[in-house]
C-alpha cells in the first residue's frame, strides 16, 4: 500500500522562501498547511487550486499571541510530521545598535525571535514523536562568523532565536524529536536583495535535502541549506 503523505505546517509561506518551500513539498507529496498575515494569501489560494487537496491555506499574525492560539485551536485535529517558521524581517541594514529606533529594535526581535518561539511552544505538541520543529534562522546568526559587525539588528535577533531554540531543547530532555536552525544562505528575495549570491531555487530544494537527510536523527542542529554544521 502506498505511504499515506506527510504533513508540514508552514508558518510564513505567502511570499519568498516560505512560498517556494510550500511549492516544494507540494512537489515532493506532502500534504502542506501554509499560512500568511491577513490578505496576503491570494497567491496561496491560487497554488491550492492546482493541488485540490493538498493544500490548505491558513491566516495568521504571529506577532499577535491570539491569532497564534486560534489558529492552535483550528488545527487540534491536524497531527504534524514537521512544523516549520519561517519568519523574518530586517531594518536598515546601516543602523547599528547605537543608532536603531527602540520601536525598531522591538519590531525585528518580536518578529524574529520571540514570535517564532511562541509559535514552536504552541505547536509543538502536534508534531509526532518521530517528527522534525525547525525554523529559519541564518549564518548571520553565528557569533563565530560575526567577523565584519554588519546587520548587527538582525544578527542579533536571529543569534536571539537560536539561542531560544538551545533553551527549547534543554527544557524539553529526552525528547526524540529533531530540532532544525535552517541556514537557507544569502538568496534573491524581497529581503535577500537582487544583489543575493542564490536564487531561490538553488537554496530551497537543497534546503528541503538536507531537512529530510536529517529526519529521525532527534537532537538539535544548526546546519545550512547543504547540509554544513554552522558555528555557534
Amino acid at each position: 500500500m502506498k505511504p499515506s503523505p506527510k504533513t508540514v505546517l508552514l508558518i510564513g509561506a505567502s511570499r519568498g522562501l516560505g512560498f517556494a518551500m510550500t511549492e516544494e513539498y507540494l512537489r515532493r507529496g506532502w500534504k502542506v498547511i501554509a499560512t500568511g498575515r491577513g490578505d496576503s494569501t491570494a497567491r496561496l489560494r491560487q497554488l491550492a487550486a492546482a493541488f485540490p487537496g493538498a493544500l490548505d491555506v491558513e491566516t495568521v499574525d504571529i506577532t499577535l499571541p491570539e491569532q497564534v492560539a486560534a489558529l492552535r485551536a483550528r488545527l487540534s485535529d491536524r497531527p504534524l510530521d514537521m512544523l516549520f517558521v519561517n519568519a523574518g524581517v530586517t531594518n536598515d541594514h546601516r543602523e547599528t545598535i547605537a543608532d536603531v529606533s527602540t520601536e525598531e529594535f522591538v519590531r525585528v526581535m518580536v518578529t524574529n525571535s520571540l514570535s517564532p518561539m511562541r509559535v514552536v511552544e504552541t505547536f509543538q505538541d502536534l508534531v509526532r514523536p518521530e517528527g522534525t520543529i525547525g525554523v529559519m534562522s541564518s549564518g548571520q546568526g553565528s557569533l563565530t562568523n560575526n567577523t565584519n559587525g554588519n546587520h548587527e539588528v538582525y544578527r542579533g535577533s536571529k543569534a536571539a532565536l537560536n539561542m531560544f531554540m538551545r533553551s527549547f531543547v534543554a527544557r524539553h530532555a529526552g525528547d526524540p524529536r529533531t530540532l532544525l536552525l535552517m541556514a537557507p544562505g544569502w538568496v534573491r528575495t524581497d529581503m535577500g536583495g537582487p544583489d543575493a549570491r542564490l536564487g531561490i531555487e538553488e537554496s530551497i530544494p537543497s534546503l528541503l535535502d538536507t531537512m529530510e537527510a536529517h529526519e529521525g536523527s532527534g537532537g538539535l542542529h544548526y546546519v545550512d541549506y547543504l547540509g554544513r554544521t554552522v558555528p555557534w
